[in-house]
């Protein structure tokens, strides 16, 4: 009695196990597929906008860069996988500046943390998804990211020559005037000092050196005439005092 019984719980669970993975089946008969049908649909295959597949230089519409050549992405990168090559130009305005000659990356060392996207000051990097990197030798996975020929400086217009001229014609003026002017205190101070042969040297030196500070020379010069009216009364009164 006791095998009849133990049978039939046996059925009964082997059927219940029966109807819980036929549940499981049905169910993946109308699940959608995922299962890609790689490379023939290579033309429409989704690939996620977040997707890290090899780093770029951003181009606009002119075929310009904003890349500024700062080295920020090269110092970050924990693998050196970018180098760049820089060299610096001279500007219209005669100031010297850096430039981006090469900017390499080594997609085969690339781990895609993306710190050197993050860290540009410019915005000027960007991951794309082409994920079909697929070479035959490692030296294919090192790309050039400016591929299109640098661009020459820009011309100064005719409006920025004239502001520079007149810049530099009213620095010039400048410096000369003040040249003028030091020179000009310089022999004042001068002919004050000789225009007095009763100073000492000391005052004479301290005269000199307060040249084209005219409050300055103000004090001294007081502070020599008082001194002066002190010695004369007092040799006046040893006169006196003598008679």
């Amino acid at each position: 009695m006791g095998s009849v019984k133990e049978y039939f719980s046996n059925l009964g669970s082997g059927i219940a196990s029966l109807v819980k993975g036929m549940q499981v089946t049905g169910k993946e008969f109308v699940t959608p597929k995922i299962t890609e049908e790689y490379p023939d649909n290579r033309d429409n295959l989704p690939v996620a906008d977040r997707f890290r597949a090899v780093l770029t230089l951003k181009y606009d519409d002119q075929g310009d860069h904003k890349c500024i050549a700062c080295g920020t992405c090269e110092r970050v990168c924990p693998n050196n996988t970018i180098s760049l090559d820089i060299k610096t130009v001279d500007t219209w305005d005669g100031k010297k500046k850096k430039k981006l000659d090469k900017y390499i990356y080594d997609l085969g060392s690339c781990t895609f943390c993306q710190l050197c996207v993050t860290n540009c000051p410019t915005d000027a990097l960007e991951f794309i998804n082409d994920f079909e990197q697929a070479v035959y030798t490692r030296g294919k996975l090192v790309k050039k990211l400016n591929y299109l020929p640098e661009k020459e400086e820009p011309q100064p217009t005719p409006e920025q020559i004239a502001k520079m001229k007149a810049e530099k014609e009213a620095k010039i003026a400048a410096a000369k005037a003040a040249a003028e002017a030091k020179k000009a205190a310089a022999a004042v101070g001068e002919t004050a000092v000789a225009a007095k042969p009763e100073v000492d040297p000391v005052a004479a030196k301290a005269l000199a050196a307060a040249a084209g500070d005219p409050e300055k020379e103000a004090k001294i010069r007081t502070a020599l005439e008082k001194a002066a009216a002190l010695k004369a009364k007092r040799d006046a009164e040893n006169a006196s005092g003598l008679k």
